[in-house]
């Protein structure tokens, strides 16, 4: 369980939401969007969101994405919780590229919206990397937790070796 975060650098009327999604997977490695709570929120606000998702989910840690924040997304966050398990990530590439693989998942029905998320679905189905759009920062939450949760355990999972190579290589 994930609460993942695309955090916004101000709360004015015109800037960008937050994007908080609370994720998880089960046991036969399907993904499920639980909740979508962003919006536009200040500093304080959205780190008391995270955090009280955090706690009702019982996480097992927040993703943020770093690129405008830094370390000040983590400090803030650690001032309302200090025991939250974090991690940030860099955005190195294009949010189309990132998407990508989440894409392919749902694709498969291995990534599933639980419930009705308008504003979500909304991103989802009408952002276009080649529009000039408003950043879709709630599907960019999305694809954090989903690459947290699936994306990047598959490929850690699938870079090990089976028991029996293993036993070989010794």
């Amino acid at each position: 369980m994930v609460i993942a975060v695309d955090p916004a650098t101000t709360s004015r009327s015109s800037s960008d939401e937050t994007g908080i999604v609370v994720a998880g997977i089960d046991d036969r490695d399907e993904g499920y969007v639980l909740e979508d709570l962003s919006g536009r929120y200040s500093p304080d606000r959205w780190c008391r969101i995270v955090i009280d998702a955090y706690r009702r989910h019982y996480a097992d840690r927040v993703i943020a994405e770093i690129n405008s924040g830094g370390d000040m997304v983590q400090s803030l966050l650690r001032t309302v919780d200090r025991s939250i398990s974090y991690r940030g990530v860099h955005a190195r590439r294009g949010k189309a590229i990132r998407a990508e693989p989440v894409l392919a998942l749902t694709e498969q029905g291995r990534w599933h919206l639980v419930g009705s998320f308008p504003y979500l679905e909304d991103q989802l189905c009408q952002w276009s990397p080649d529009a000039r759009m408003p950043s879709p920062d709630r599907l960019d939450a999305m694809v954090w937790a989903a690459t947290d949760l699936l994306v990047k355990q598959r490929s850690v999972r699938e870079r090990r070796p089976s028991p029996v190579i293993a036993l070989y290589a010794r």
